[in-house]
């Protein structure tokens, strides 16, 4: 009998222990399962070394060692919890983080007094993530505005080997020598214009918030847009959804890769390779813009013979994501593929190739809606090619005021239905 009251208070002890570690686990940073996250940035990874042909220099190290690397994405929505995704999705070899940060940006590399967060990765400020992994931080409290800017910064203690990475970053990185990733500035930094591990920012938002994903090449990516001003047409996009307030509460990510194609892998992983990884995986994405097949006939559909691209070949790709995308709920939105007369590449046999998937895009019942860059960027005088107010000079990649007239074209309303 006097051993009852000795196993009810043990049982109390550890019934208490156990309500003080969920506790414990709740505060330290652990999603709320109420909670609705969604993406609010992200960047398709690749292996490249060295630039981008007839891009800007990227200045991507080989690799890293004792060194902080401070990058900066844009948020599309706000909110007041975040999570960061390291990707070493590419990596030959285990990636070890000696510390992670994420602040607000004030601009030049600098963190907003008072924005400074530690990240931690399921409680553990330093982590080793193994090669082919993604790994999601513990969430921070952090007030963000939409379209504004963060910071994420990672001190890399040991050699890394060539990074996973997002080789053209239209935004300006910061790398210092030693563990500075908490430093409000970024001391004695060099510049490189590339992403390195960094995949994704989620926030929490409203009930009713999702994200559309532009799902491209160059032409998403950025390509011939100005550095560090938010000028790819995804996030002009973005800005014109916040201001709208019917459409505030939409984000939008870019998941373009330079280079890419829907068939094939080349400038990363193809489209149909990479679907799953850029699109499906990321939360509360309720649609993609699919803008892809210009490398798939620039590189394929200009020589006639067994293995040469033709047009229903590249529209069997379109209706496989298509298919996939039903498959999760997500609705995707047809871009039609705009004019490059006047690249290298670009063939006759290449543009009967363009026109008749165009007008397969257009068709209705393919795609559950359709943006026509097409029409919005050609010459009306020279259809096959761009407008000459909107070609920076390669003949292909919209300038400045060219994105803004491709982001001009949506109809917002399509995205609420």
């Amino acid at each position: 009998m006097s051993r009852a009251p000795t196993r009810i208070v043990l049982k109390a002890v550890v019934l208490t222990g156990l309500c003080a570690l969920v506790l414990a686990a709740q505060t330290s940073g652990e999603s709320n399962a109420s909670e609705h996250w969604v993406a609010t940035w992200a960047a398709a990874q690749q292996l490249l070394a060295g630039g981008i042909p007839g891009g800007p220099p990227a200045n991507l190290p080989a690799t890293f060692a004792d060194q902080t690397v401070r990058m900066i994405v844009h948020a599309s929505l706000g909110g007041k919890r975040v999570r960061v995704k390291l990707s070493n999705m590419l990596g030959a070899q285990p990636l070890t983080i000696g510390a992670a940060h994420l602040g607000v940006h004030e601009g030049g590399g600098a963190i907003v007094d008072g924005t400074d967060r530690i990240l931690t990765f399921t409680g553990s400020p330093s982590f080793t993530v193994p090669p082919g992994v993604l790994v999601v931080s513990d969430p921070v409290d952090l007030e963000i505005v939409p379209l504004s800017d963060l910071a994420v910064s990672l001190y890399l203690p040991r050699d890394t080997g060539t990074p996973t990475n997002h080789l053209l970053g239209m935004h300006t990185a910061y790398v210092s020598k030693g563990d500075v990733s908490g430093s409000p500035k970024m001391p004695d930094a060099t510049k490189m214009f590339a992403y390195a591990w960094l995949a994704g920012v989620d926030v929490v938002a409203l009930a009713d918030a999702f994200t559309v994903v532009a799902f491209g090449d160059s032409i998403t990516d950025g390509f011939a847009t100005t550095r560090d001003a938010n000028q790819a047409w995804p996030a002009l996009l973005a800005k014109r959804l916040n201001t709208n307030k019917a459409t505030s509460q939409i984000a939008v990510v870019n998941q373009g890769i330079s280079g890419n194609q829907v068939l094939r892998d080349g400038a990363g992983i193809s489209v149909l390779a990479r679907l799953d990884r850029d699109v499906l995986t990321l939360p509360g994405v309720k649609w993609v813009v699919l803008l892809e097949g210009i490398n798939d006939i620039n590189l394929r559909g200009r020589t006639e013979g067994p293995k040469a691209l033709t047009s229903d070949e590249l529209i069997w790709g379109y209706r496989q994501i298509i298919a996939r995308c039903h498959e999760h709920g997500v609705k995707v939105m047809g871009a039609t593929i705009m004019p490059e007369e006047g690249v290298p590449t670009a063939s006759e046999r290449g543009e009967e190739i363009r026109q008749t998937v165009n007008r397969w895009i257009r068709t209705a019942g393919n795609f559950d809606a359709v943006v026509d860059f097409d029409a919005v960027v050609r010459d009306p005088q020279r259809p096959i090619r761009l407008k000459r107010e909107f070609d920076p000079g390669d003949h292909i990649h919209p300038n400045d005021i060219g994105n803004q007239a491709m982001a001009d074209a949506f109809d917002l309303s399509l995205f609420q239905r």
